[in-house]
């Protein structure tokens, strides 16, 4: 793969890397604490949301670095994936980063860490072997191919400055194809304003939030924030060829896509007859509102509840429409078998015959 070094390529930074900044991992010495120290699991009542939907049966598309595919908290969970940063190998199951891990262990990890959407299953797509940088092409073939796959839920937690056609194709085609798709809205100081494919139309922008709930400093405030989530200083899975105890600590609206793409599969295993459109109408309904009242550039339409996502009372967008029953046409009563008609009707044929053989006799004997 050819690294972001020419004017041909475009510099593609994941909401993930807060650059010196804010992106400081902090590896952990021990492992038991691991799950205690994931704040963002009382936060959203996971434990309670696990009672209802833990996401089985879900495939989620997780297009970043790959997967440490040997980690024990996702044993069980991944899905071989591809490689497609030309490293020859047949699978996504290596991360030489650390963010691929960390997202798809947010998702769906259970073991030191628990994930959203613990039964969940992860279909990496290797696109970078760095989270700081990538191709835009890359990234679109990533998500054909995720889609075409089985996934239903894609975690992009990617924010790339400019838009580009090939990228808002490829996020059309997961649409289309009732795929709910999930993109960080960025990090300050990289991004302002606009990212794609956050603001591509029909895709969830992912904003963060703090322990206390309020907006994270980071966060971009953004038109294309749609929900925020979790995103400062939060537990995760990673990539034990990078951090030796397999866990660390990050800040980034990376870990609220993660986990808002979470949700969805969680949603998804509730409800497998929902449209993609009604998963992220239940989501945005069932917001917690924060900041001004209604959407906002730095909440969007609010904090993710999952507990009200899976319980709350909602009609779908568009219901199925019922026909009315069809009115079946009426049977015309069978011949009548009555023996008195069928005698008259005898005589009455016989009558005629025998007029009618008297006319030509007649005729007959007058020539």
């Amino acid at each position: 793969m050819t690294l972001l070094t020419t004017p041909a390529l475009l510099h593609k930074l994941t909401a993930g890397t807060l650059a010196a900044l804010l992106a400081v991992l902090v590896a952990l010495p021990v492992q038991e604490d691991v799950r205690a120290q994931q704040w963002h699991l009382d936060f959203l009542n996971i434990e309670q949301v696990h009672q209802i939907s833990t996401g089985e049966g879900v495939i989620v598309g997780v297009i970043d670095t790959g997967v440490d595919g040997g980690h024990p908290d996702l044993a069980g969970r991944l899905l071989p994936g591809l490689d497609l940063t030309y490293r020859e190998r047949p699978d996504a199951l290596e991360d030489l980063d650390g963010h691929g891990t960390a997202m798809a262990g947010l998702i769906a990890a259970n073991g030191h860490a628990l994930g959203i959407a613990p039964d969940a299953t992860i279909l990496p797509v290797r696109t970078t072997t760095a989270s700081a940088i990538g191709d835009l092409g890359t990234d679109a073939d990533g998500i054909y191919w995720a889609v075409d796959n089985g996934a239903t839920v894609l975690c992009l937690a990617v924010a790339h400055p400019r838009p580009n056609g090939a990228l808002e194709d490829a996020i059309r085609y997961a649409i289309d194809h009732d795929v709910v798709v999930v993109a960080a809205v960025g990090n300050a100081p990289d991004d302002t304003g606009l990212v794609y494919p956050a603001a591509y139309e029909g895709v969830i922008g992912a904003a963060g939030v703090d322990r206390d709930g309020s907006h994270a400093s980071f966060s971009v405030v953004s038109a294309a924030a749609d929900l925020a989530a979790p995103a400062v200083q939060i537990m995760t899975p990673r990539a034990r060829s990078v951090f030796p105890t397999g866990y660390a600590r990050a800040s980034g609206t990376s870990d609220a896509t993660a986990i808002i793409a979470g949700v969805a599969a969680l949603i998804r295993a509730k409800y497998p007859d929902l449209s993609a459109e009604d998963v992220i109408h239940r989501m945005i309904t069932t917001a917690d509102d924060r900041g001004t009242p209604g959407r906002d550039d730095q909440y969007g339409h609010g904090i993710i509840n999952p507990l009200a996502a899976l319980t709350a009372d909602i009609p779908p967008l568009n219901p199925p429409t019922t026909a009315p029953p069809q009115t079946e046409a009426a049977t015309p009563p069978p011949a009548s078998t009555n023996p008195r008609l069928l005698i008259l009707a005898a005589l009455t044929a016989l009558l005629i015959t025998l007029l009618a053989g008297g006319v030509i006799l007649t005729l007959r004997r007058r020539r």
